[in-house]
């Protein structure tokens, strides 16, 4: 008896953890708190509105005892806040909960509130829902759309100039209606699935509207209404298969124009907002090998201003266009060898003579006043760096504010410039704040929102008086979140650069453990984007910081290297340097990045690791399977696999016409060099994707299978090409990847070392 007693007490010695123990350790991170609580969730602030010239704005506040939101007016000078609406005013009639205000928007006089809620995505963002309009006169709330318009079905509604009246898309036609009498107007009726009416298919969307596909635009004196108009009668549908949701499989027909295939035609016309026939712009050529990219009134009722592109992208006509006649001239023409760029937040001087416009035509990116007839192009800025970004123009003062960074491509800061070119660039933000700046400027730029952040350090937001630069008041610190993040184990990081082959420097980050010990050698882990859409070397707060500073809690090295081709402000030639080609210079940059690291005598060269998401899953591949003397592990989420499957915006704006550049398009594929694999690789892939579609992964599967390689493959049902709908999805997602790691790259067998390691490499 009493040894099985005493047994008794030595097990539940093992299993009885004292309390103390079972505290978890707060200074380490997990996939679960990162991802499965809100712990580490930043501030929210606005949506924030100027009003007038920016002696005031408004913003939503949270109202706990109403359980809705307050929209407040603060004073910029002197902070004073006011309840304009309180969330009891947001409850429909016979409803007990304020309606949740997604966006809003106030009406010229601001005598009425425009209100965007109950919304729902259309493929990215949430662009359909209810809009409601409360007049502040009387508290009147009321709902747009009328009896017959279904739950979420209301598109990018925008009050008149003259504030009388709002219109609207929905279901691809466009509607006006009167605010006083509550009637009605349609402006089209033919819209249907493949007759666009105010909006855009799927590729306009994606790959041309910065996934905001507003398509019409009010004209300055209330009296028309320019608008798109997408003709998709030859899109190709791409089924998506939904095998969970029910006993047999669903089809989700998505109009999607892969390489090569056929466009919609889209056209722009004017329409009166008291109805009538259409005027439709008399643009030559072919639409479906066009693409109307850009238009608005062009600082007047009377004409239209249009950016045109050709089927190869490298090729944008301005245009103006007649309002009444539909005639149209050029009147300014950017050509490239590779692609050009479209210009956003031109912005109308002198009396509409005159406009601001963004070229790379000297090699760099820089801002241009441009005439009217286009015949006068002066530049505004000058040097070797590049205008990332105009924030504003101040035509009253003559400055062009913009956002540079001439000396460190992973920062961004505020900068002016005389308008008449004179002078040179003058930084604004504080330069001992080094990072990430961003602004809302107001109307007479006496003051902006301004974010800043910077790499481990999450925003804050700042109201401050320019050009001073003079911080008024902080109205986001994040205070909480930075205590948290303070209490977090965490060694260095550094930024430098490393050489490219050509000489060129490219940005790399490097993040060291807690406990980093030089004499040591760690596995190391490198994060990949690569592609022409996004940089990873930023300077700045990141989605992926938190599970990278995980990692190196485990023990990891993890760095990130911009190769050739990403958007870092380096200069033309560095960005377009890639074009026809599309993997090729990447990976050639990501392994000469992976050989200078594995130079440094704490990194185990046989333990060099990629992953990526989207582009970067297609460069994780292409680096494992073309120097697994190098790489030993790789995860691939949502891979683009070869380009020929994309859609045909985006990639023959890169890489040309499929059946013009056939060896391009293979040479830069992973599937022409999955024999190369031999080390670990780890594919993951959403079957809804809508985006990168599964047929990539399936494809390389087959591909994997008959040059007989072993790999790992985890599909999420029915996910989308973040991988994030449904229940514990990120959570699975990051917990299955970090154990991948943990197996097989950290815990895996070295491979052969890298002889030469003489130099560390970097600057």
């Amino acid at each position: 008896m009493t040894r099985i007693h005493l047994a008794a007490l030595v097990a539940l010695s093992f299993f009885v953890i004292p309390g103390w123990a079972q505290q978890a350790d707060s200074s380490l991170l997990s996939v679960q708190r990162i991802y499965g609580t809100r712990e580490f969730r930043s501030q929210s602030f606005g949506p924030a509105r100027w009003l007038g010239d920016g002696s005031a704005y408004t913003t939503l506040e949270e109202s706990e005892a109403d359980r809705g939101q307050n929209l407040v007016r603060y004073d910029s000078e002197r902070g004073a806040r006011e309840v304009l609406l309180s969330a009891r005013q947001f409850i429909p009639q016979g409803d007990t909960l304020p309606l949740r205000v997604e966006d809003y928007a106030w009406s010229p006089d601001m005598k009425m509130l425009l209100i965007f809620t109950n919304t729902q995505p259309v493929w990215r963002l949430n662009t359909r829902g209810d809009y409601w309009v409360l007049e502040r006169s009387n508290g009147r709330l009321r709902k747009l759309g009328g009896p017959e318009a279904k739950p979420s079905t209301l598109m990018f509604a925008k009050f008149s100039p003259d504030g009388d009246r709002v219109a609207y898309v929905r279901e691809n036609n466009l509607y006006v209606e009167d605010l006083a009498s509550r009637s009605i107007r349609p402006l089209t009726t033919d819209g249907s699935r493949t007759l666009i009416n105010g909006t855009f298919d799927w590729v306009y969307e994606e790959e041309l509207m910065n996934y905001y596909a507003d398509g019409w635009r009010w004209s300055p004196d209330s009296r028309s209404i320019a608008y798109w108009q997408l003709n998709a009668d030859q899109v190709k549908d791409f089924p998506l298969i939904n095998n969970t949701d029910s006993l047999y499989s669903q089809i989700l027909p998505v109009q999607y124009p892969k390489a090569g295939e056929a466009n919609s035609a889209a056209r722009v016309g004017i329409v009166r907002a008291s109805g009538g026939p259409t005027r439709w712009l008399e643009i030559d050529g072919d639409p479906r090998n066009h693409y109307i990219a850009r238009m608005d009134w062009a600082a007047g009722s009377d004409e239209v201003l249009l950016q045109r592109l050709n089927r190869l992208q490298n090729t944008n006509q301005v245009m103006v266009g007649d309002a009444r006649s539909g005639k149209v001239r050029t009147i300014l023409t950017e050509r490239d060898s590779t692609w050009v760029d479209l210009v956003d937040n031109l912005t109308w001087l002198n009396d509409g003579k005159s406009f601001t416009w963004l070229s790379e035509r000297g090699g760099w990116n820089h801002a241009y006043l441009v005439s009217r007839d286009g015949k006068s192009i002066r530049p505004i800025t000058r040097g070797n760096f590049d205008v990332v970004k105009v924030v504003g123009t101040d035509e009253k003062g003559g400055w062009l504010y913009f956002l540079a960074s001439p000396d460190h491509p992973s920062q961004r800061y505020l900068y002016r410039s005389r308008l008449d070119g004179r002078g040179t660039p003058e930084r604004l933000s504080p330069r001992a704040e080094s990072g990430t700046h961003t602004y809302d400027a107001a109307p007479n730029f006496r003051y902006a929102l301004e974010t800043y952040s910077s790499f481990g350090k999450p925003p804050i937001i700042r109201l401050v008086r320019l050009p001073r630069h003079e911080v008024v008041r902080t109205l986001i610190d994040n205070a909480t979140l930075r205590s948290r993040l303070a209490m977090l184990r965490k060694g260095s990081s550094e930024f430098f650069s490393i050489p490219a082959v050509n000489g060129a420097k490219m940005p790399a980050m490097l993040m060291k453990p807690a406990d980093f010990d030089s004499t040591r050698r760690y596995p190391l882990l490198l994060h990949v984007y690569g592609g022409p859409g996004s940089a990873t070397v930023n300077d700045a707060w990141g989605s992926y910081y938190l599970w990278h500073l995980m990692l190196t809690q485990k023990g990891y090295l993890v760095a990130s290297v911009d190769n050739h081709g990403t958007p870092a402000p380096l200069g033309r030639a560095w960005r377009k340097s890639i074009y026809g080609q599309l993997g090729v210079v990447e990976t050639r940059d990501q392994a000469t990045a992976a050989r200078s690291l594995s130079r440094r005598p704490y990194v185990d060269a046989g333990k060099i690791g990629i992953w990526g998401w989207s582009y970067g899953g297609f460069m994780s591949l292409n680096s494992l399977f073309q120097h697994s003397d190098l790489f030993s592990t790789a995860v691939a989420v949502s891979p683009v696999t070869h380009w020929s499957l994309y859609d045909n915006v985006y990639t023959e704006r890169f890489n040309g016409l499929p059946g013009a550049n056939k060896a391009g398009y293979d040479r830069g594929s992973p599937l022409t060099y999955v024999n190369g694999l031999k080390g670990n690789l780890l594919l993951i892939h959403g079957s809804g994707d809508d985006n990168v579609h599964f047929q990539n992964s399936e494809v390389l599967i087959n591909a994997l299978v008959t040059a007989n390689k072993p790999f790992t493959m985890m599909e999420y049902p029915n996910r989308t090409h973040c991988v994030c709908q449904g229940k514990n999805t990120q959570v699975h997602l990051f917990d299955l990847i970090t154990r991948y790691l943990e197996q097989h790259l950290k815990g895996g067998p070295a491979q052969p070392q890298v002889r030469d390691r003489a130099a560390a490499g970097g600057s």
